[in-house]
């Protein structure tokens, strides 16, 4: 049979993978599996700010995405492309990183000397605290939840904890180099970029910075280019042979970008977990030597030198899950009870009964990395306007009205956007949402455009 290339993707909430066969008419996607990971875990030394997820849980969920994919499928696996939530940071001891075993698919491995993983969403980070670290040197403002402020969080708080481990990357680097058997960990320029305290112009860390204020320099990765191979698999993995190429950890918002985006012309636009709303840079694009911090907009790097300019809001369908997690409180606490799963398509057909609100929400329940101080409000409010469908309504619109707030619709005509591409799981679910996105952007809107970050891990090889 034809040769086949392995995406993933290990996502904040689950873990994809794909199948993807070359055709007569290009790529195409022949199997694809996803499990929920269910690996949020308490944070003990940062709790309540902390955000972290377990390891063993993100793998277990990894392990049984591939034993349910098809064994002469995967036995035809030549090229592997991983992808995976940017900013957060994993700690190992590289040589007792896994372990390996023989599973009911052939043989896989486990975590073994491997810290918890602090993810993207992690708050333990304070703007007085950030504002105590040393300047970097880089495009990027430096934001809670990215790897090198959570590194100095815990020189600081904890300094004893990174003695255990002798390397760290992001989830999608720690499987790299598990399958690699990799000493010293390798991530690409997008992963790096988003850790803070990188120059994308030298491609390399600010280590003299970091040096001089005493940073474990040591944890720090090797970087390469995104699209080149990290290694090759040491032995059979669940069926996939010995030797197949892995190429370097990408981030997930790149390959999902990637997946979808054929035009210049095209605007992406995404609300899964958080929200991004994203456009192309003209070729040879350069980002600016320092960031503005309080510009909404950063500048991703992308493939083959590129870059994407990016809204990305710290608020999307995790806001409506707060909302409905608030609405299934309310409920128990008056002696009921209602399931969440039960709340979603109920408060979404109420707002499709409300066409318009006056009632106006600001969704930043989760602050914005360009201004964490500033949570969520609302306003105008009315006595006539406070059925769940009207909420439902406002807080749809919010949060569509927020990410245009960041990338207006002005910027993205001068920049010649002619349409926009919508996608992701809270856009997918939500017709109310997509008739906010219709509302407020004066472009067509094409739906169905799956936005996969396991497919585009895996187009990129």
């Amino acid at each position: 049979g034809p040769a086949c290339v392995l995406g993933i993707d290990l996502g904040t909430t689950s873990v994809k993978a794909a199948l993807v066969t070359g055709t007569e008419r290009g790529l195409a996607l022949a199997q694809s599996c996803s499990r929920e990971t269910q690996a949020h875990s308490e944070s003990l030394e940062a709790a309540p700010q902390g955000m972290e997820q377990d390891v063993q849980k993100i793998i277990r969920a990894l392990n049984e995405c591939l034993a349910a994919l098809p064994q002469q499928q995967l036995q035809r696996v030549t090229h592997i492309g991983i992808s995976g939530q940017m900013h957060g940071v994993v700690f190992w001891k590289s040589d007792k990183g896994c372990k390996w075993s023989e599973s009911g698919t052939g043989p896989a491995f486990e975590p073994d000397k491997v810290s918890h993983l602090v993810t993207w969403q992690d708050g333990r980070c304070s703007p007085t605290f950030l504002s105590s670290l040393p300047l970097p040197q880089s495009h990027v403002s430096l934001a809670t939840g990215f790897g090198c402020a959570t590194v100095y969080w815990y020189l600081k708080n904890s300094p004893d904890y990174l003695k255990a481990y002798d390397a760290a990357g992001t989830i999608q680097d720690y499987v790299v180099a598990m399958l690699c058997d990799l000493k010293k960990p390798l991530m690409s320029v997008q992963n790096a970029a988003s850790w803070g305290y990188f120059n994308c112009r030298t491609k390399s860390w600010n280590t003299d910075i970091l040096k001089k204020s005493s940073f474990p320099v040591h944890l720090l990765p090797e970087v390469g280019d995104p699209g080149s191979i990290a290694g090759r698999t040491t032995c059979v993995w669940h069926g996939i042979p010995k030797g197949a190429e892995v190429g370097i950890a990408l981030g997930d918002f790149q390959c999902s970008v990637y997946s979808c985006l054929t035009e210049r012309t095209d605007a992406v636009l995404n609300v899964s977990t958080s929200a991004q709303l994203t456009i192309s840079m003209p070729l040879g694009f350069q980002p600016p030597e320092a960031p503005d911090p309080s510009s909404a907009v950063t500048y991703f790097p992308y493939f083959n030198g590129d870059y994407l300019a990016v809204a990305a809001s710290l608020n999307g369908g995790n806001v409506l899950a707060a909302f409905v997690g608030m609405v299934a409180q309310w409920t128990q606490e008056l002696g009921l009870q209602v399931q969440e799963s039960a709340i979603y398509p109920r408060i979404i057909q109420a707002a499709l009964a409300q066409k318009h609100s006056k009632l106006s929400v600001h969704p930043t329940v989760f602050g914005e990395r360009h201004l964490p101080e500033q949570l969520a409000s609302v306003t105008s409010i009315g006595a006539s306007e406070l059925s769940l469908g009207h909420v439902t309504r406002a807080l749809c619109r919010g949060i569509v009205e927020n990410l245009c707030s960041m990338l207006p619709v002005q910027h993205l005509e001068e920049m010649g956007v002619r349409r926009i591409l919508g996608s992701g799981s809270a856009l997918a679910r939500n017709e109310v949402l997509r008739q906010e996105v219709e509302r407020i952007f004066p472009f067509p809107v094409v739906y169905g455009k799956d936005v996969d970050a396991a497919v585009g891990a895996a187009m990129v090889m």
